[in-house]
């Protein structure tokens, strides 16, 4: 299990609360939700289960976990949540059973980037959507 990172950032004269953390290995998901006064504006909530054989899990899991938390901070700086009638609801991520998986995907999955790649390219499309 990875430690958290928490961060108090002031902004439009208020202050959030941005908090990222690593579920652990039982249920390998990050979870980043941004509070204002207590109360949960937005959560991003990412499952690294696909990944938990890869080489020095620890690094790549710290590394999402730093990129889900920047991500939520451009969005509180870009200006995302400060209407909150206009913020953008919490994204939900669907869980997939591998029948959909597969029907989505195909049955193979090949690529020739390395994971950093496939990792980064999948966080910015989640970041655009």
């Amino acid at each position: 299990m990875v430690p958290g990172f928490n961060h108090n950032i002031k902004h439009e004269g208020k202050t959030y609360h941005i908090q990222t953390e690593d579920s652990g290995l039982k249920t390998p998901h990050i979870i980043t939700l941004l509070y204002v006064g207590g109360t949960i504006l937005a959560r991003k909530k990412t499952s690294y289960a696909d990944i938990l054989k890869v080489n020095d899990l620890h690094s790549v899991v710290k590394e999402l976990m730093e990129e889900q938390h920047k991500s939520m901070l451009r969005q509180l700086i870009d200006g995302a949540f400060d209407d909150p009638d206009k913020a953008p609801p919490p994204p939900t991520s669907p869980t997939l059973t591998k029948d959909e998986e597969k029907s989505k995907f195909g049955n193979d999955v090949i690529s020739d980037k390395g994971l950093d790649e496939v990792i980064l390219n999948f966080l910015s499309s989640e970041i655009e959507e």
